[in-house]
């Protein structure tokens, strides 16, 4: 059972944002201390990813873990209540995502997943990620 009224779940709900998250800003400030330019959010691209680095044909996207169901991380819990329809919403993200990592891949881009409990840690790697990337067969990364 909720703690809070239907109105309270409502609102903060509704403050959730899916652009300039804290954890996306973090990626984004490095990225351009490293010297990398980019574009944000590419309506052109499936997925519309966060993060288009055209010269290096690479997408970032820096996924929420609830929202995101980040297997194995303590922030993707499922709400106790109404089980039933987050699980769905969950598996639809779950099933979305990959359908646009897939096409995304398919038009030979290379897609780097940014999990939010890891971006202090692995911000480090993502130069690397970046450039190697580009140099091999596989697309899709998540952060090592």
């Amino acid at each position: 059972m909720d703690k809070i009224t239907p109105e309270q779940r409502s609102y903060t709900m509704s403050r959730i944002r899916s652009k300039d998250t804290k954890p996306e800003m973090v990626v984004r400030r490095h990225l351009h201390a490293l010297g990398f330019r980019y574009r944000l959010h590419s309506s052109k691209l499936p997925g519309h990813p966060d993060i288009v680095l055209s010269k290096w044909h690479t997408v970032i996207f820096v996924n929420g873990c609830f929202w995101h169901r980040h297997e194995g991380c303590k922030a993707a819990s499922t709400p106790k209540s109404n089980v039933e329809f987050w699980n769905a919403k969950f598996d639809r993200n779950v099933a979305r995502d990959r359908e646009e990592h897939a096409a995304l891949e398919a038009s030979g881009w290379h897609v780097i997943v940014i999990w939010e409990c890891e971006v202090k840690q692995r911000i480090g790697f993502l130069k690397e990620e970046i450039i190697s990337g580009n140099n091999s067969n596989s697309t899709t990364r998540q952060m090592p």
